[in-house]
């Protein structure tokens, strides 16, 4: 079992910049595909960006050219950097293990708490 901790949101205004952390409380070394999550007031959870163990990454087409995820196994952390933030980024970013089933990215139920990011003009 692993326990994600997500931390590193807050308030900011459009054009500027956050990054997330996820502390892992056991090793993701082994965890093929990490990902970041975001849920929205009276939307479902989407995924944003996920990044595989040799580093291949991808990302929503929302937030592709504006956000960079990143992982460090040593660490056992993974990292959200949000550039260019626009109100509608507005919502609670979760980390969490991924697998892929049948080609269907599916997350593990390891949620944490989440860390709120507030975009505001």
């Amino acid at each position: 079992q692993v326990q994600l901790v997500e931390s590193g949101g807050g308030l900011v205004q459009p054009g500027g910049s956050l990054r997330l952390s996820c502390a892992a409380s056991g090793s993701i070394f082994s965890i093929e595909i990490m990902g970041w999550y975001r849920q929205a007031p009276g939307k479902q959870r989407e995924l944003v960006a996920t990044i595989t163990s040799g580093g291949s990454t991808t990302y929503a087409d929302s937030v592709k050219g504006r956000f960079t995820i990143s992982r460090d196994n040593a660490k056992n952390a993974v990292y959200l950097q949000m550039n260019s933030l626009k109100p509608e980024d507005t919502a609670v970013y979760y980390c969490n293990a991924i697998r892929d089933v049948a080609g269907i990215l599916e997350p593990y139920n390891y949620w944490g708490q989440g860390t709120q990011v507030t975009v505001f003009s």
